[in-house]
């Protein structure tokens, strides 16, 4: 079965960007490539069960298993040493991605608390966005009595056009709740 949010784009918001965008073909049309879901986790470097308990959470809320990411350089600073682990990040593509998108857009975003809508200005400069999530409790996957800290994540979406105002068009087109 196809994810809910691919079939819109397919059968009718793909028409209706390429119409009010005034491009010519099909396939110059902005879509979304991937998602990339990141949970950095600065106490793991002293506590290596914090990197576990964020990669079952990132597993939980994604149907996919983390890559564990590790420190590239030593920081004496922040007391980190070459190739500690200090966080985990998934790349979702194709129906999980979607999926993942239609639940953070329809169930997540609208149980933040005080939420006014996403900033338009979380765009970089190549047609992508990211979004700062403080709490992972927002997903109804996560069960609430079960997590040992609430931890943040940023989401980036990554899409096809280079182009701010074609990507904000195409993530509008999805309503993604921005700010009026």
């Amino acid at each position: 079965m196809m994810a809910r949010l691919k079939k819109y784009y397919q059968t009718q918001l793909r028409d209706e960007l390429k119409n009010k965008l005034g491009l010519q073909n099909i396939f110059e049309v902005p879509k979304i490539k991937k998602i990339v879901v990141n949970i950095g986790v600065g106490e793991a470097a002293s506590d290596s069960k914090k990197i576990e308990s964020a990669t079952s959470d990132l597993t939980t809320i994604t149907g996919q298993k983390p890559l564990v990411t590790k420190a590239k350089k030593s920081i004496a600073g922040f007391k980190l040493r070459k190739g500690v682990n200090i966080g985990c990040k998934v790349t979702l593509r194709k129906d999980r991605m979607y999926e993942f998108l239609d639940r953070l857009i329809y169930i997540a975003l609208p149980r933040v608390r005080d939420f006014k809508g996403l900033s338009k200005k979380s765009f970089d400069n190549s047609g992508n966005y990211s979004i700062g999530i403080k709490e992972q409790i927002i997903f109804p996957e996560i069960n609430y009595d079960k997590i040992d800290k609430v931890r943040g994540m940023d989401v980036s979406i990554i899409t096809s056009t280079r182009n701010n105002n074609h990507a904000f068009e195409l993530l509008k087109g999805f309503n993604l709740p921005f700010r009026k």
